[in-house]
């Protein structure tokens, strides 16, 4: 059974407030704290973009490592680069309103040196 209070209207000025949320992209939490006027004086986001980091930049190396070859890139790379980190984060497209296929990328391939070798953009 589940309860029915779902919504907790505060009586006086909150000092604290903590939410936690469930989304396509994973969990995000936010932690705000007001002074007497209500007004924000701190405010801490943690979304899944930063808990998701790692394991969509090791998604996006295995797409582009798979993908290029001789040291050329296409525009194939940059849509399976594209769909890896969507993969992880769904909602980035819409933070950044760029419908896929149209989020503005940029691959380099680099040198054992640093070398730019080759270089494709969207």
């Amino acid at each position: 059974m589940t309860s029915d209070n779902l919504r907790a209207i505060p009586t006086a000025t909150p000092v604290r407030g903590v939410g936690v949320v469930e989304a396509p992209r994973g969990t995000l939490i936010h932690d705000y704290e007001t002074d007497a006027n209500g007004l924000l004086t701190r405010c801490n986001l943690i979304v899944a973009t930063q808990n998701n980091s790692a394991r969509m930049a090791m998604s996006v190396e295995t797409a582009a490592k798979a993908l290029i070859h001789n040291f050329e890139v296409s525009q194939g790379l940059l849509n399976k680069v594209e769909m890896a980190f969507r993969a992880y984060d769904p909602c980035h497209g819409c933070a950044t309103h760029s419908l896929p296929g149209q989020m503005p990328l940029l691959a380099r391939v680099h040198s054992a040196t640093g070398e730019v070798l080759e270089e494709i953009r969207r």
